[in-house]
């Protein structure tokens, strides 16, 4: 393969652009995850990460991906045949459900187009007709990267308390966490799932549960088999600053400047920033003439863009060439929506200019693969940047 100079645009909807200050980091030498340093360290991270999910109540940190935090979250609540109440809003809403059945679970899928979020009214109707209270759960994905849509988690929370049922509300966050606003506590979610390699701006390696009490509570009783995945064990260990395995010391590492960048920018700075992001990207692709997999315009994602193509055009084919001329990385379909979407990710560590070129370079794509589309995408999304302030703007004012 001959080279492409220049830098390289991973626009995928993660894992994300690492900054260098966490990438050197992670970098530094690897400590004792006994010794007196790195207890420091984990008391520092275990203590700021809960302000990302917005929860005075525990996280527990995993060395695994965000597949792990879901099934941690799945044996730490439920028992052989518990119920839960599933929504299909994409790929891996689906791949969760999946993991649940393997589990052991009997799940309730509520059938969605893979165009719009979780129904909360579905949801709320069928926890009413459940008197017995057989549901023990309610498992939903908050941002589903498959499609680009956001289900609104506060809505489904109104919905459980208005039918009157006690189940627990697990949500997933890989895709929104630290991107788009979201409430562990406010919401009243039971398990918050989320993973580092999106809007936390870390490479993968590190997954996340937010725990509310009525969690734990549920734990003492849950009969699922888990070892590693035991809350209980890992929350005895933290209280000391500890692990009961070998922790990622050097994403941990990571973690610690992670945080310091999003403190630095605010949480509140950084929801803002994918917003004008994401209208950036409509305006563009509405200016091609292509539609989102989005149906609803308020569900549409803050955090990245599914883009439909033109009926009898490839969409794998438009990103193998835009990797090859422009070295940009775009996400692809996933499931049914194989070759079908192409998916642009502008989550995590990104800026005005990184946003443009990757849209310039879909555009030049778009030409030289006589993918038919109205020219002009780019402009438009330059004057949507120029047009909603920028959050540093904002806060000077």
């Amino acid at each position: 393969m001959s080279r492409v100079p220049g830098r390289h645009f991973l626009q995928i909807p993660g894992p994300t652009n690492t900054p260098l200050r966490i990438l050197s980091a992670i970098a530094l030498p690897t400590i004792d995850h006994r010794g007196p340093e790195f207890r420091i360290l984990a008391l520092d991270v275990l203590e700021r990460i809960r302000h990302v999910f917005r929860t005075e109540g525990p996280v527990v940190i995993y060395p695994a991906s965000g597949t792990g935090a879901w099934e941690a979250a799945l044996v730490n609540t439920l028992s052989p045949g518990d119920r839960v109440l599933m929504a299909e809003t994409g790929h891996f809403a689906t791949l969760w459900s999946r993991m649940a059945e393997r589990l052991g679970l009997d799940v309730e899928l509520i059938p969605g187009n893979w165009r719009s979020g979780a129904d909360a009214e579905a949801i709320g109707a069928r926890l009413a007709e459940d008197r017995g209270h057989t549901i023990r759960a309610v498992a939903v994905v908050h941002n589903e990267t498959s499609t680009g849509v956001a289900s609104d988690i506060a809505a489904i929370r109104r919905a459980i308390d208005r039918s009157g049922h006690p189940a627990l509300l697990l949500v997933d966050t890989i895709s929104s966490l630290a991107s788009i606003d979201y409430r562990h506590d406010e919401w009243g979610v039971d398990v918050t799932v989320g993973g580092s390699q999106k809007g936390l701006m870390l490479p993968p390696g590190l997954s996340f549960n937010a725990v509310s009490e009525k969690a734990r509570a549920a734990a003492r009783s849950a009969r699922l088999p888990r070892a590693f995945w035991d809350w209980e064990d890992i929350l005895a260990a933290n209280r000391t600053g500890y692990f009961p395995y070998t922790p990622s010391t050097n994403l941990l590492q990571g973690l610690r400047v992670a945080l310091d960048l999003i403190a630095e920018e605010g949480l509140d700075a950084m929801f803002e920033r994918h917003l004008r992001a994401a209208a950036a990207v409509r305006r563009c692709v509405a200016q091609w003439g292509f539609e989102i997999q989005a149906l609803d315009p308020g569900e549409a994602s803050p955090s990245l863009t599914a883009v439909r193509m033109p009926s009898g055009h490839s969409a794998d084919q438009l990103r193998s060439g835009i990797l090859d001329r422009s070295s940009v990385s775009l996400g692809n379909g996933l499931g049914r929506l194989a070759d079908r979407v192409f998916r642009i990710g502008h989550l995590g560590d990104f800026n005005d200019p990184a946003l443009l070129g990757t849209l310039a370079a879909i555009e030049m794509g778009l030409s030289a693969n006589s993918v038919p589309h109205r020219s002009g995408g780019v402009e438009q999304a330059m004057l949507a940047l120029a047009e909603r302030k920028h959050p540093s703007v904002l806060a000077a004012e």
